[in-house]
């Protein structure tokens, strides 16, 4: 295909995302494939929000800009925006408000996706009784996404209150209070990075090992154990500091860790939800829809355009789902053929099953966008995970221990310098007026 030779490589990246980056937008307007305009039903955005919308609280310039021409005059989206982000201590209410202000246009519910939003569609959980980790609101979290009986880390706390006492000054006083003993926790939700990690970090542990009654002896527990979901596994993210910072993955590598340390098997997740999980794409893929048919659309959304800061978590995760369309399609296409009789080498793995059931269109390809103006830098010649002839051994992956190192997913489709070169590009490539 046309714009498929039209890719950017990575050797774009390792020369800086300054003036590459603008050139690389003005060059790619040559490589759309149709001079017309396509119908409406199209394409979609997918924004990342933190180091490509936002440095922490504080909006990036080029943000507003952009998402003033993506609005008409009454305030309505051109083309269908969903805000995917792996952030999770918050409501979506919350989280649109907030964005609301920052990018001074109206932001719905609807179009914020955040790392735990799949949890839904996970209804055989939602009665089970639940112990979640993070910060904010997370009971509120909890019971918004369905879960009918919660309990949280300091009501663990407090009804065992001889669990947590690395902190001296948390450690009871005189006389030792008795332990109010609560049901069994059927399972544990990990939301985001808590505040006190070695809270969090003995107290999943101490449910882990008893089986969801932590007040009974470790050597007790079987294996494998209770479920566990996690949420959000980006080892760093960009705040304001001039370096990135731990994120919710950090915490679970040392979840990880301290679980083998003690019992010598690997902790195992009965999901891992956010970016870059098919899962979370897919749902995405959902809120585009749905709101594709507000817009009036009636054809379907063919191409989506995922935009991001992350190599390791947004481009992987749009690229990996790019791959599960193209997987999709030739799954397709064997079925027709074997309804028609013919053969077709469909090649690649099985199918996951995702959001969708047979008979829906699904997009064509999911486009992957790399900005400059988060995790990865104009400043940062080349990736952490970057090996060379010269230097093989040199693969720092920053991605999930249960995901496979891919490199061929970490590389953009296209590299700019940020999210308004972002836009005008996608708009380039789809032959649509963007102002």
């Amino acid at each position: 295909m046309q714009v498929a030779r039209c890719l950017s490589t990575w050797k774009l990246m390792q020369a800086g995302c300054g003036k590459a980056g603008h050139q690389l937008v003005a060059s790619l307007s040559t490589c759309r494939t149709s001079s017309h305009l396509p119908p409406h039903g199209s394409f979609g955005l997918l924004f990342d929000i933190d180091g490509v919308l936002v440095r922490g609280g504080t909006p990036i310039p080029a943000a507003k800009k952009c998402f003033r021409t993506l609005v008409d005059k009454q305030g309505r989206y051109k083309v269908p925006v969903v805000f995917v982000t792996n952030a999770g201590n918050c409501l979506r209410q919350t989280k649109a408000e907030l964005l609301s202000r920052q990018l001074e246009v109206e932001v719905s519910p609807d179009q914020v996706m955040l790392s735990h939003s799949p949890l839904r569609m996970f209804t055989q959980l939602h009665h089970m009784r639940v112990l979640v980790s993070g910060q904010g609101p997370v009971e509120e979290v909890a019971l918004n996404l369905g879960f009918q009986n919660v309990v949280t880390m300091d009501a663990l706390r407090e009804a065992y209150p001889l669990l947590d006492v690395v902190d001296h000054n948390r450690r009871p006083k005189g006389q030792i209070p008795a332990s109010r003993g609560l049901q069994p926790i059927d399972a544990v939700i990990l939301f985001g990075e808590p505040i006190r990690w070695e809270t969090n970090l003995q107290l999943v542990v101490d449910v882990l090992l008893t089986h969801g009654n932590p007040d009974s002896n470790w050597n007790s527990t079987p294996y494998p154990h209770i479920p566990v979901l996690a949420c959000n596994m980006d080892l760093l993210w960009m705040a304001e500091a001039k370096n990135p910072r731990f994120g919710h993955g950090m915490f679970l590598v040392c979840l990880e860790s301290v679980y083998k340390k003690v019992t010598g098997h690997d902790l195992k997740y009965e999901a891992l939800i956010g970016k870059p999980s098919v899962v979370t794409y897919n749902y995405a893929e959902l809120l585009v829809r749905r709101q594709a048919e507000r817009l009036g659309w009636t054809t379907p959304v063919k191409r989506l355009y995922a935009i991001g800061d992350n190599p390791m978590a947004d481009i992987y995760g749009a690229n990996l789902y790019n791959r599960y369309l193209q997987t999709a399609q030739r799954s397709q296409a064997q079925r027709q053929a074997s309804r028609s009789g013919s053969s077709v080498d469909g090649g690649g793995p099985a199918m996951t099953p995702g959001v969708f059931g047979p008979g829906v269109d699904l997009p064509e390809a999911c486009r992957s966008i790399l900005v400059c103006t988060g995790v990865y830098s104009q400043d940062q010649r080349e990736p952490p995970w970057h090996a060379t002839p010269t230097a093989p051994e040199r693969r720092i992956f920053h991605g999930h221990r249960d995901f496979r190192f891919d490199p061929s997913l970490t590389q953009p489709s296209f590299v700019v310098q940020d999210v308004q070169d972002a836009v005008e590009l996608v708009f380039q490539q789809e032959g649509w007026p963007l102002h």
